[in-house]
């Protein structure tokens, strides 16, 4: 039987939030970083698996969340299984191209950060 494979994060300090339904989304081949607004969860950095099981927990704690909208770093074809998953349920994907991601790379945790609260300030309000 397989362990959660969830594993939570905390920053030294939260970034400020500018569209308080948005969450971030770093994805990778093994590993997806989300952050939701701090004030959600008190552990509002997570790290999952790419397993089904995990894009469904990333999507049962983004709906617990009250997530609306999500921005993901397009990252080859990993993000597609995510991306639909969350469109059938409702929640507004947005792509951003990996580029943006490289002026401002720091670790998968402050990408996800930086997702959330940078990329989504043009987003549904």
């Amino acid at each position: 039987m397989k362990k959660n494979s969830s594993k939570t994060f905390k920053p030294t300090q939260p970034l400020t939030t500018i569209n308080p339904d948005a969450a971030g989304i770093d994805l990778g081949s093994e590993e997806i970083y989300v952050c939701v607004p701090y004030d959600r969860d008190p552990d509002f950095i997570r790290r999952f698996q790419t397993f089904t099981s995990d894009l469904l927990s990333i999507l049962d704690w983004l709906k617990k969340c009250r997530i609306k909208t999500v921005a993901m770093e397009a990252t080859g074809i990993y993000w597609i299984p995510l991306y639909e998953l969350l469109d059938e349920n409702g929640i507004e994907a947005h792509l951003v191209n990996p580029r943006e991601l490289k002026r401002n790379k720091k670790t998968d945790v402050q990408d996800c950060q930086w997702l959330q609260q940078k990329y989504l300030k043009y987003a549904t309000m």
